[in-house]
């Protein structure tokens, strides 16, 4: 990695993980090409959904670095990317400020949403932010009691999908919930393969994972079945005319099969964040397939 500068700007862009911005970037993706398919599409509500999407999921990465650090789970024997406050690259204090300007940041882009989608928009918005805490956070912080995977199809699939596509057309649809799920089930792969991975070290750590509890057979099968379960539910865009969104997910498939044999056959150790990084790769194909889709 290399010499990193205690605060430094290359220190915060580690803290940020760009890479995760994918994962940020794909619901909004599909929420503006169902717009689009009704010829409703707007650009500026498009770009602060974005907008939006991107500084939370960075003040959620600055969060769980906090959080994660203070509860003692990024020990040594992370295999993760490396964390911010752990490798001390920012201090907890200039962190804390870091949190409470990208919030910040994050409800003025969703206070300028309002004049779009009206004040339906506010609960929503105190949700993300409440959740972004609560994940690793507070007395019972829901990461380590097993409830990520539910959060990630809510508020990485029915919320960003659903409230793009509302802002835009103050509507919702059969194929918005479809879409929503779909989206959902394909970035919690990318959780899935994270707790595969870190499974030893979240049962030291006290983290209650879905891999933690079931063993990591259940994580192996889980990840196979989230991505296949999201292609085929696109099928179900035939009765509604979209036919492309329902056949093109379909390529998706051969890539997510291999990721899923690679990550059967490395098994454990570092070696499988190359695993991340191809399922991170797939997880935006998906979402360009479908939104292509949507859009022909």
């Amino acid at each position: 990695m290399g010499t990193v500068q205690v605060n430094s700007i290359k220190a915060w862009l580690l803290a940020a993980r760009p890479k995760t911005l994918a994962g940020a970037a794909t619901p909004v993706l599909l929420g503006c090409a169902l717009a689009y398919a009704e010829g409703r599409f707007q650009m500026i509500p498009a770009l602060l959904c974005f907008l939006f999407a991107f500084l939370m999921q960075i003040d959620a990465n600055f969060i769980n670095d906090y959080f994660d650090y203070l509860k003692g789970s990024d020990r040594e024997d992370r295999l993760g990317p490396e964390r911010a406050c752990a490798q001390g690259w920012i201090t907890l204090d200039a962190m804390r400020k870091g949190i409470a300007l990208t919030t910040a940041a994050a409800c003025l882009t969703g206070a300028c949403l309002l004049a779009y989608g009206g004040f339906e928009m506010i609960p929503v918005g105190i949700l993300c932010i409440l959740f972004a805490f609560l994940y690793t956070a507070g007395p019972y912080p829901l990461a380590y009691h097993g409830w990520g995977d539910i959060l990630v199809i809510v508020f990485f699939g029915f919320v960003p999908v659903g409230c793009t596509y509302y802002v835009m057309c103050r509507d919702w649809t059969w194929n918005v919930t479809l879409a929503s799920l779909a989206c959902g089930l394909i970035i919690d792969t990318l959780l899935m393969v994270n707790n595969y991975r870190d499974r030893d070290q979240d049962a030291k750590s006290g983290k209650r994972t879905i891999v933690v509890r079931w063993g990591a057979k259940t994580g192996q099968r889980l990840y196979l079945f989230l991505g296949l379960t999201a292609a085929w539910l696109c099928l179900l865009f035939i009765p509604t005319g979209h036919i492309w969104a329902a056949l093109l997910p379909q390529i998706y498939l051969l890539p997510h099969f291999m990721a899923w044999q690679r990550m059967v056959k490395i098994s454990k150790g570092k070696e499988l964040n190359s695993i991340l990084g191809e399922t991170s790769r797939n997880m935006l194909l998906f979402g360009i397939l479908l939104a292509s889709g949507l859009i022909l």
